[in-house]
């Protein structure tokens, strides 16, 4: 029996689109082409994998047996390159991912290390949500991702970097009417009528409501905003008060002068970010070595946070 790589990666592209002309077109081949492969497998394995229809495919109960076996085969697959490009370390090409809140902050800091820890590195970077991230993760587009921890997966590894606190950010006027003392704000003080929230899917609306103990539909001031510079623009014109992580604090008063922020009473929220690859790719030492220069910039962000 002969199965090629090519022919698992055509199905699984099919068994994602559940079309041949959108598989296709995701591979980079004609139709045609995809389609003969297509049943050439079929006939290699000796059973249907699809049930050809007008509209699109679906998949017979033998299509998804294998698509299984497909996905654990490209897995190991990636496992193996990943072990031949990273056998010197830090080096080739890195294809990083962070979420929205870090990538901003974050990057301008660290790029410069990761740059002096050797400079024939070749960085590709992709912001998204948390989501996004972990599915780009376990396709392989990505080598690893910088997300907020835990992600409560078994199959991934995740090495924690640093504490990034919670502050509280408004204009001065709403800061002052808090009434707050030297000892911080409450969170469960505050008015839920004035909290600003990034769109539903960021992780760190999440992590402001849970802070909280709010729910979503309690908040009645949600703009929806899609960045954290947005809110802060906002916050600082008096429209309400958001949640400003200790890494974005150094850009979020420089891009908004008015901004003023106070700290939350101890124990201070915060959430822990941290660096995750899949379990399945072999370490050797480049992971290490990565999430310790990501810390290093996180904490030179939070040490200036609350030095300042």
């Amino acid at each position: 029996m002969t199965i090629t790589l090519r022919q698992l990666s055509y199905f699984l592209a099919l068994a994602e689109h559940r079309h041949f002309g959108r598989a296709a077109e995701t591979v980079h081949v004609s139709q045609p082409a995809l389609s003969v492969q297509i049943r050439e497998l079929e006939a290699e394995l000796g059973v249907q994998l699809v049930e050809r229809q007008p509209r699109g495919v679906i998949l017979t109960p033998a299509g998804h047996d294998l698509l299984r076996h497909a996905r654990r085969v490209m897995q190991e697959v990636r496992a193996l390159k990943d072990a031949a490009r990273w056998q010197r370390g830090l080096g080739g090409r890195l294809s990083l991912g962070l979420i929205p809140t870090v990538a901003p902050y974050l990057l301008p800091v660290a790029l410069p290390l990761i740059r002096a820890e050797n400079l024939t590195l070749e960085i590709g970077v992709r912001e998204a949500r948390t989501d996004r991230l972990l599915a780009d993760l376990d396709e392989g587009r990505l080598d690893a991702a910088l997300l907020a921890l835990p992600t409560g997966r078994d199959d991934l590894v995740e090495a924690p970097l640093f504490e990034d606190r919670f502050l509280l950010a408004g204009s001065a006027r709403q800061i002052a009417a808090l009434g707050v003392g030297a000892e911080g704000v409450r969170p469960d003080a505050l008015d839920p009528d004035r909290l600003l929230l990034l769109d539903e899917g960021h992780c760190l609306a999440d992590q402001a409501l849970e802070v909280c103990g709010m729910k979503r539909d309690e908040t009645r001031v949600d703009l929806g905003a899609s960045s954290l510079a947005t809110l802060c623009g906002l916050a600082a014109e008096g429209f309400g008060l958001t949640f400003l992580p200790e890494i974005a604090l150094r850009s979020e008063r420089a891009a908004s002068p008015a901004l003023a922020v106070h700290r939350f009473a101890m124990p201070e929220p915060s959430r822990r970010l941290g660096l995750v690859r899949r379990r399945i790719s072999r370490e050797d030492g480049w992971f290490v070595a990565l999430a310790a220069i990501l810390t290093e910039a996180g904490e030179r962000l939070t040490r200036a946070a609350r030095d300042g």
